[in-house]
């Protein structure tokens, strides 16, 4: 069995925070129902390049372990076959607008009018109350406005945004950490509940120690590149091939350096006795840990720092990453049939349960592929089906076609 075995998503979102958030509900076991518009579907399906055997690299990333449908929501038509999915669900994911969903019929205090118990959970970029509600939200803009990109990059430089869509992500985990506190609560009060995350809400409770320290001191944290604003040293360093991470983040990690590296007059320097004294004397100590590592090569210093135990390491490639030994060891890259892509592979699954592991149980859906399976499934007949089709309330699998390498 699955943790979530027996749990239906009626997922309308589309990007990249909401198929997170359901991609995660699939792998442990939800049954996710991916409602697509019929032309074009969700819009990742068309960030290209990258493609794989024509299908949007983006797309296949977060869509595994769900059913696609395609409807067209703004039909009287699509809109019975939501209050039919709806009534049957247990948790409804969406990431419109403010108001789209009310004004097409699929607000919460609409669909728990059908399904009480109903776990409605709406992403959005500013959230769905306050002066910006409105406001469309996407990863970058909310990497600016929530403060990420002004403590992101070297300090003499511009601000830069974080390689990956750490905002929209980090959405998608609270969403999924809602979703399933609102499964417990239900299970206790037989209601279900509507749960507002937001891209902003998420990015601001990213900021942590900075924000405390902030209301603390009343000093601003800017960029310090690869530093850190209360341990010293603990960022990168250029060695004689290459760059490497030391993290000491304490006194006694400090002196195992010194003594593993030969550095003994560094031990007994007073001004970098404590880490309050090193932080104080942060560009001096740093100037001459540069001095003195640039000359050692990476392998020597990872050799004298892991034989007692100081952590350190190297600054990794993506594709040295994706092939590293240990990466496979937690089997973190997930290979799966699919009828297209040809050797699928995704990144895995970050969470590992003894008893219910999550597991792979369906390709990222082609456009609308299961259509016909769901509605049946709520009891359509063929005739409607088709009947509905011709008029363009759901859509047409389109056949995809491989493209030659």
């Amino acid at each position: 069995m699955q943790a979530l075995d027996g749990i239906r998503v009626l997922d309308l979102s589309r990007t990249l925070a909401g198929p997170f958030c359901t991609m995660l509900l699939g792998d442990m076991g939800a049954d996710i129902i991916k409602v697509e518009e019929p032309l074009h579907g969700d819009e990742t399906r068309s960030f290209t390049p990258p493609t794989w055997d024509g299908i949007s690299s983006y797309y296949l990333a977060s869509n595994r372990n769900k059913r696609s449908i395609t409807i067209d929501l703004k039909t009287e038509e699509g809109k019975e076959i939501i209050h039919s999915l709806a009534r049957d669900a247990d948790i409804f994911v969406e990431n419109f607008r403010t108001g789209t969903m009310e004004r097409l019929g699929f607000g919460y205090e609409q669909l728990k009018q059908i399904n009480p118990r109903l776990i409605y959970c709406s992403i959005s970029g500013f959230g769905r109350t306050g002066p910006e509600k409105n406001r469309a939200g996407y990863d970058l803009l909310l990497q600016g406005y929530g403060g990420l990109m002004s403590i992101t990059g070297e300090g003499n430089g511009a601000p830069v945004k974080v390689g990956t869509s750490i905002v929209d992500m980090n959405a998608g985990m609270f969403a999924v950490y809602g979703i399933l506190t609102a499964i417990i609560a239900r299970e206790k009060t037989g209601r279900g509940q509507f749960i507002d995350v937001s891209l902003l809400d998420g990015q601001v409770v990213l900021l942590n120690y900075l924000a405390t320290s902030y209301f603390a001191t009343g000093n601003i944290p800017g960029r310090m590149g690869s530093a850190h604003p209360s341990l010293v040293p603990y960022q990168a360093f250029a060695c004689r091939d290459g760059q490497i991470i030391l993290a000491i983040t304490n006194n006694r990690l400090w002196e195992k350096t010194c003594c593993a590296l030969g550095w003994e007059d560094l031990s007994i320097d007073p001004r970098f006795a404590t880490n309050d004294n090193r932080v104080a004397h942060r560009e001096e100590l740093i100037q001459m840990i540069n001095e003195r590592l640039s000359v050692r090569d990476s392998e020597d210093i990872f050799a004298c720092l892991d034989a007692v135990g100081v952590p350190c390491g190297p600054i990794h490639s993506i594709d040295q990453v994706l092939n590293h030994p240990q990466v496979h060891e937690r089997e973190l890259i997930l290979e799966m049939k699919h009828p297209i892509v040809q050797n699928l592979k995704v990144p895995g699954f970050p969470v590992k349960l003894s008893d219910t592991p999550a597991t792979v149980k369906r390709y990222p859906p082609l456009l609308g592929e299961h259509t016909d399976e769901i509605l049946l499934e709520q009891g359509y007949s063929n005739e409607r089906i088709e009947k509905w089709r011709g008029e363009g309330v759901i859509g047409n699998l389109r056949p995809y076609r491989r493209q030659k390498s």
